[in-house]
């Protein structure tokens, strides 16, 4: 438990409220990973202020929005926001998000009571009764506040849903496995090994895989760096490679020096690993990679800024085409593209080109892009973005369009 002082203060209600979404893929002690901070024009400060304090016309509101709603243990920042709005993307407006607050907001916690303010024609959510309206303030008395490092924040998405992917895909470039440590044998002549198994791995020349001061080493296992190729223009955007388990460093590589013959002689022992973790059968020849620090994202889901067209590279997982619901997707969008985590983007669905036989003459039409779903970016990469599949109303596929939601 940390104890946090909150020192006495007025505030504009309306202009400071904000909403934190974290999905903890750890606990205590794990590290925050804020989103990138892009530039932001006077234009686009003016307009989420004016955001903030505007919230959304009641037209945008669910049919059954509730005045009031208790957070319960298991809600998602998703299902609440989709329980009030049609177009639940559009929460930080309602909730009175700015710009500046998106990558750092405040947190929302099971047990919180949610208040919807429909004064004026428009709709804002807070957290205290009747503090709507222009202008409002209110008097924060000096107090202490207890507040828990356990990862108890409300997350946007359900965590079992993406939390195995914050960690098992991984997009690298070219040579960045060629350069990785590699398994080089198992222990009694083994070939295949799975968890408990012990194995044996050795670092490129100038980077051999020794031991550091502190706690064991653990390193995350792949194979096989599948390219990502942009279905419009054919670049390379990155290669996913393939999660196979985790190792645990035991010894780290050393050399033996024999002298035989007045010459002396180096053999090298490689390092020893122990299996922790197997999602498929590990062999020599597969690259270890550090297991980073866990961490903790923080997003909220809401439009991007900027327009955005893209397409689906790819749906994870071996030999799968089609996507369904709460299924991950890569797209041909990352961060140099401004893309971040808790984007929500719209999925079209690419209209097949047919020949039409009904006129008089065959033709080569096209049919229309189709709306079928949406999605939601939760760990973008430079060129590439892994992404939620949150509603369907068809089969999406690699080669489907992305756009503004």
């Amino acid at each position: 438990m940390k104890k946090l002082p909150t020192p006495a203060r007025r505030t504009n209600l309306s202009a400071s409220l904000a909403v934190l979404a974290v999905v903890a893929a750890g606990g205590v002690g794990t590290t925050a990973a804020w989103a990138q901070n892009y530039p932001i024009t006077a234009q686009q400060r003016a307009t989420a202020q004016q955001t903030a304090q505007a919230g959304v016309p009641l037209s945008e509101l669910a049919p059954n929005a509730p005045d009031e709603y208790t957070v319960k243990p298991g809600d998602t920042l998703w299902a609440i926001s989709r329980l009030y709005l049609l177009r639940p993307w559009r929460w930080p407006e309602l909730w009175g998000m700015n710009i500046n607050e998106i990558a750092n907001p405040h947190r929302i916690y099971p047990g919180q009571v949610l208040y919807l303010d429909k004064s004026g024609g428009r709709a804002r959510l807070t957290t205290r009764r009747g503090a709507g309206g222009e202008g409002g303030t209110i008097k924060l008395t000096p107090r202490t506040r207890f507040d828990s490092l356990s990862g108890m924040a409300l997350p946007t998405l359900n965590p079992s849903l993406i939390e195995p992917f914050l960690s098992e895909p991984i997009v690298v470039d070219e040579n960045t496995l060629q350069a990785a440590p590699r398994i080089v044998a198992g222990n009694d002549s083994r070939v295949l090994l799975s968890r408990g198994d012990r194995a044996y791995a050795r670092g490129e020349k100038d980077s051999p895989l020794v031991e550091v001061p502190g706690p064991l080493q653990h390193y995350r296992v792949f194979r096989n760096a599948t390219p990502l190729k942009d279905p419009g223009t054919g670049e390379i955007l990155g290669y996913e490679a393939q999660y196979l388990g985790k190792v645990r460093l035991q010894r780290g590589e050393s050399t033996t020096v024999e002298t035989k013959d007045d010459k002396d002689y180096i053999t090298v022992v490689p390092a020893t690993v122990d299996v922790i973790a197997a999602r498929e059968e590990i062999r020599a020849g597969d690259r270890l990679l550090p297991e980073p620090p866990r961490q903790l994202l923080s997003y909220a889901p809401r439009a991007p800024s900027t327009q955005v067209g893209g397409r689906i590279v790819s749906v994870y997982g071996n030999a799968v085409q089609f996507a369904a619901q709460n299924q991950v997707v890569a797209i041909n969008k990352g961060t140099r593209d401004g893309i971040d985590s808790g984007h929500v983007l719209a999925i079209l669905k690419n209209g097949e080109t047919i020949l039409d036989r009904t006129g008089e003459k065959k033709e080569t039409i096209k049919l229309p892009n189709e709306r079928i779903g949406l999605l939601m970016v939760f760990r973008p990469f430079e060129k590439v973005s892994y992404a939620l599949v949150l509603e369907i109303n068809d089969t999406p596929r690699a080669g489907d369009f992305i756009v503004n939601p």
